[in-house]
């Protein structure tokens, strides 16, 4: 059977901002066909490495490869086989969807001949034709998302890059855009290249994960490997004014990370049957537990064990999602 070609390969990929290291010497590849995921907290560098990877910025050092093409010298190549969705809105609400798209299909140089039938063959694979020709601020946040995605198909592209693709969505919205990534790779085997700190989103929709904290890749998996990495099922426990640390050191429980706020996260074989022994354990101790809650290991517990500390929106993240759901409600 015949290797996949590479949709990505990058080497010692560096980003430099004066005295900041946004992306800190990382390397990976993504072979044609498959949807990865870069999953960190806001700053972390992925939207960095996405805008090396569709050609927006030039990296310091290393190099970046779509399809073989270098992203530095052959920028305007890429340009031509890449889609790309941004985590700020990119519609413009004053005007139709159609007139949306024919700007895209402008920039992106659709001979004119062909921009109508090009349009409104996205359109309606994206379930938009209907209101095509509806002002975009009619539209409901799950629908301008929608529209977002159609402009990035307009070119048929080989690789689709996402970022933060469900930012700022209701549950239903999320969904339905989840079900159109999961259409576009089935139907036309696009490489898609996600950036999220959703842990459910990267859990759903990735083949494999890239975990990436102050600019660097921590790990690279499948979500099942690294959850499996973790080393077992996870108990956490809480406890009020005592310190879990120096128990724990007596009673030799390996740990996730550092006990934090009376909270602590143990690693344990055969979660059920170590809970009532664990509570007889700190109750020997003098400490009294005020919750104790069993779980299989998730991506939280695998970014936590690799970086050592939970994932969190970051003001960026939170504010991008503020901004689109008054948009949302201004459209309705």
């Amino acid at each position: 059977m015949a290797m996949a070609e590479n949709a990505i390969r990058v080497v010692n990929l560096e980003k430099n901002y004066r005295k900041i290291k946004a992306v800190d010497g990382i390397s990976f590849e993504i072979p044609e066909g498959e949807a990865f995921g870069l999953l960190g907290p806001n700053g972390a560098g992925k939207t960095t490495t996405v805008r090396i990877l569709l050609t927006l910025i030039q990296p310091s050092a290393g190099s970046a490869h779509i399809f073989g093409m270098d992203t530095v010298s052959q920028s305007d190549r890429i340009r031509q086989v890449a889609g790309y969705v941004p985590q700020g809105i990119s519609v413009d609400g004053e005007i139709t969807a159609y007139e949306n798209m024919l700007i895209y299909s402008k920039l992106y140089g659709i001979p004119s001949f062909q921009r109508k039938g090009r349009i409104n063959e996205v359109l309606e694979y994206i379930g938009l034709v209907e209101r095509a020709n509806d002002l975009v601020k009619t539209y409901s946040g799950g629908m301008m998302r929608r529209l977002e995605l159609a402009q990035s198909l307009i070119n048929r592209p080989k690789i689709l890059f996402l970022d933060e693709p469900s930012i700022g969505l209701d549950p239903n919205a999320r969904i339905a855009m989840w079900e159109m990534v999961r259409r576009l790779r089935e139907e036309f085997g696009t490489t898609i290249l996600l950036t999220t700190h959703d842990m459910v989103e990267a859990d759903t929709l990735c083949d494999r994960i890239g975990i990436m904290d102050k600019g660097r890749l921590a790990v690279i998996g499948t979500p099942s490997e690294l959850k499996s990495a973790v080393g077992g099922d996870v108990i956490t426990i809480s406890a009020k004014n005592a310190s879990l640390s120096d128990v724990m050191g007596q009673l030799g429980y390996e740990t996730i990370a550092e006990p934090l706020n009376g909270t602590a996260d143990l690693l344990v074989k055969n979660g059920e049957t170590a809970i009532p022994r664990i509570v007889g354990e700190f109750q020997g101790k003098g400490v009294e537990l005020e919750s104790v809650f069993l779980k299989k290991p998730t991506l939280d517990d695998v970014f936590l064990k690799y970086t050592g500390s939970r994932i969190d929106d970051g003001a960026d993240w939170a504010q991008t999602r503020k901004t689109r759901a008054t948009y949302g409600r201004m459209a309705k």
